[in-house]
């Protein structure tokens, strides 16, 4: 039976060499991805199906890496997600879908979309059109 490895403690950067360190340690698999998504989308594009709403939210969620403004993580996960409250009276399907169909009209894709957005804890809806 193989001896237990010790557990490392976590890495943590001085202050020092902090700003390299992080980009030393996390630039060759961000550049991978990035790769990866710029494909996906040539691909997609090739075949055809660039107008669908998924590839069409990657697209403006794109817009939020480069827009200079902190907490892009989670502003390109709120830019994804549903952001309704209600469960739906009807099931769409079994699989998560990955994106919201709206998401692709907020910033790009000439898309005009009516939500309703249900304020927690008011009990009121405010209804708005989203038009790019």
């Amino acid at each position: 039976m193989p001896k237990p490895r010790a557990l490392r403690p976590a890495r943590r950067f001085t202050p020092a060499c902090a700003p390299r360190a992080i980009v030393d340690h996390g630039f060759i698999p961000v550049r991978a991805k990035l790769i990866e998504v710029a494909a996906f989308l040539d691909r997609v594009e090739r075949y055809g199906a660039a107008d669908d709403f998924r590839c069409a939210a990657l697209r403006s969620a794109a817009e939020l890496l480069v827009d200079g403004q902190p907490e892009r993580a989670r502003r390109i996960l709120e830019h994804l997600s549903d952001p309704s409250t209600e469960p739906e009276m009807e099931s769409s399907g079994k699989a998560a879908l990955g994106a919201w169909p709206a998401a692709a009209a907020v910033s790009g894709g000439g898309v005009k979309v009516k939500v309703r957005v249900k304020v927690s804890g008011s009990g009121s809806t405010a209804r708005r059109t989203v038009k790019s």
